[in-house]
């Protein structure tokens, strides 16, 4: 029985789909003084932990509470809290992923390409954000995958995170005469930036990088808003890439 039941949940997980089934229309099957009761209650019982939101989920007397960019699951009297999915069994859908990447959106026209470094890839009709530490594997290996995608921009934020040497790298590199040849040269040939120093814009966006939640590089923001929280293979990259522009274009 044991078995049975894990092999089912397997399979759910695999086939979960992300289709938005979480319908507009919800909140109105519960009343607002419930929804705000409900929002009270949590508050009380937990001191000093502020909700955002509450709303209603599609399912019958479960409401989501809504942390800032985390999501947690009660009834109208906030007899319980759980953490972790809500899956609709019906459609395969993982509602609580999908409300996670709906909360991490950003306006991409906000994000501060100005302080970027610009790798132009043939028309660069395409556009990418990335936050980057110049110690990352995984940020190396990206510029290695887009190797492989041409059409693009990739404006690449300084944001270094992981060691005290990310920080003195990534102010040579701001610092040199050529940013992008520099940044090129160390992330893809391991080619030292020149000791440089001047005013740069790093601390302005580990504070931003801070406030968006991000805790690993690459962080990736597609022109639709949408993210990626770390290397995405060449396939799914393309995929991303065609999905954001044709998402921008309908809006």
């Amino acid at each position: 029985m044991k078995l049975r039941l894990a092999a089912s949940m397997l399979a759910l997980t695999m086939g979960l789909g992300t289709a938005n089934v979480w319908a507009d229309t919800q909140a109105a099957t519960v009343n607002s003084a419930v929804l705000e009761q409900a929002k009270k209650r949590f508050e009380t019982e937990f001191d000093g932990i502020k909700v955002d939101e509450v709303i209603p989920t599609p399912f019958p007397g479960i409401l989501e509470l809504r942390l800032g960019k985390d999501v947690l699951y009660t009834n109208e009297g906030v007899d319980f809290i759980l953490q972790g999915s809500l899956v609709d069994v019906k459609s395969r859908t993982d509602l609580t992923a999908q409300r996670l990447e709906e909360l991490s959106r950003v306006d991409f026209s906000s994000l501060p390409i100005d302080k970027a470094i610009k790798i132009v890839k043939g028309t660069g009709e395409r556009q990418l954000v990335v936050f980057e530490d110049p110690n990352c594997i995984y940020c190396k290996r990206l510029h290695q995958t887009l190797d492989e995608i041409d059409n693009v921009t990739v404006y690449s934020l300084l944001f270094p995170i992981l060691t005290p040497d990310s920080r003195t790298k990534s102010e040579h590199i701001w610092c040199a005469d050529d940013r992008a040849a520099a940044w090129m040269g160390w992330m893809k040939d391991n080619k030292k930036p020149a000791e440089k120093t001047c005013d740069t814009p790093i601390d302005e966006l580990l504070e931003l990088g801070m406030s968006l939640g991000i805790q690993g590089t690459p962080a990736i923001f597609f022109e639709d808003g949408s993210r990626a929280n770390g290397w995405l293979p060449v396939d799914q990259l393309k995929e991303r890439l065609e999905t954001a522009k044709a998402n921008k274009n309908k809006s």
